[in-house]
């Protein structure tokens, strides 16, 4: 798949708060279109419980819903688009969003509808995560694809996805001397229109991963993992909630995206099995009792509350 270059006014830029930030109310607001997971591994539940951890209220809109366990999916039941619109902008008519985030929308219909609605919202940043789609018919994988290049894309200020997913789709024709690594990816999606593109789960050797935060011409920032041996579901969608809710309580972006891999880390440490499929991150893993877990909470020299103020780097995954 070779998608062209747009010609757009392209997505809206990270804004940081002014010290003394809002007076009241939430830090901040972020509507996410995303599709329900009964498992409570990824989809919505995981967007709503991240954003919350980190202090941030979801706006939740349910685009769909899988058919699915713990360990597979076995269908999806998309919305129509009209549903999707009739929910987002009701409450759009009574609370300024501060952050878009855009999960898995199940149709290219959904992604024409969420598109016109945040072309709407030139200044509110967009956040897409684009989760493994091997589930999936290939045709419909195909087409969801395109549409996401040609529509969403020029509206996102930053993309999410796995090494594996990203490179797959953005360089479907690679043929280098070497395997692309994350700023070649993030170099294919600035043609798109998209400025940064956080890439994870890249391979090194020895057990390790590394997740790096790139722009066409530069890498920002990267963190080193040693991987786990356990299977995990929600990752994605938990790390981009997480990004999306500390962008929008007006947190640097390199800043953001280490925070939101520091949480991500900590709820894999402390990941559960719900069932007899594989692990899930625990998300609120902060409120347990063990006192090595507790989230810790600065609010002395700021008056943004539940920024993440984690120990450097004691987890690993």
């Amino acid at each position: 798949m070779k998608h062209p270059k747009k010609d757009t006014a392209g997505p809206a830029p990270i804004t940081v708060l002014d010290e003394d930030g809002p007076a009241d109310g939430p830090v901040a607001s972020v509507m996410v279109f995303n599709a329900n997971d009964p498992s409570g591994a990824g989809g919505l539940t995981a967007d709503c419980l991240a954003m919350a951890s980190v202090g941030v209220h979801p706006m939740p809109v349910i685009t769909g819903a899988y058919a699915r366990d713990t360990s597979d999916i076995a269908d999806h039941f998309p919305f129509d688009d009209d549903a999707l619109l009739a929910q987002a902008r009701t409450i759009l008519e009574d609370v300024a969003p501060d952050v878009f985030k855009v999960g898995f929308v199940g149709s290219p219909e959904n992604l024409s509808a969420v598109t016109a609605l945040v072309s709407d919202y030139a200044d509110v940043p967009v956040v897409t995560y684009m989760p493994d789609l091997s589930w999936w018919h290939e045709d419909q994988i195909d087409q969801y694809l395109d549409a996401c290049a040609d529509m969403l894309l020029p509206q996102t200020t930053v993309l999410v996805g796995s090494y594996g997913t990203l490179a797959r789709w953005l360089l479907p024709d690679w043929d280098g001397p070497r395997a692309p690594d994350a700023r070649d990816i993030a170099k294919a999606a600035q043609e798109l229109g998209v400025p940064y593109t956080l890439v994870t789960g890249i391979p090194l050797p020895e057990q390790f991963i590394d997740n790096a935060l790139c722009s066409a011409s530069a890498l920002m920032c990267s963190e080193k993992f040693e991987r786990l041996e356990a299977t995990f579901v929600g990752t994605g969608d938990t790390l981009s909630a997480a990004l999306a809710a500390l962008i929008a309580v007006g947190t640097e972006l390199a800043e953001a995206v280490t925070e939101a891999l520091s949480y991500l880390d900590r709820s894999l440490e402390a990941g559960l099995r719900p069932g007899m499929g594989h692990v899930q991150p625990d998300r609120l893993f902060w409120a347990h009792d063990e006192p090595d877990n507790e989230l810790l909470i600065d609010t002395e020299d700021s008056d943004q509350p539940f920024l993440f103020d984690f120990p450097p780097n004691e987890t690993r995954h």
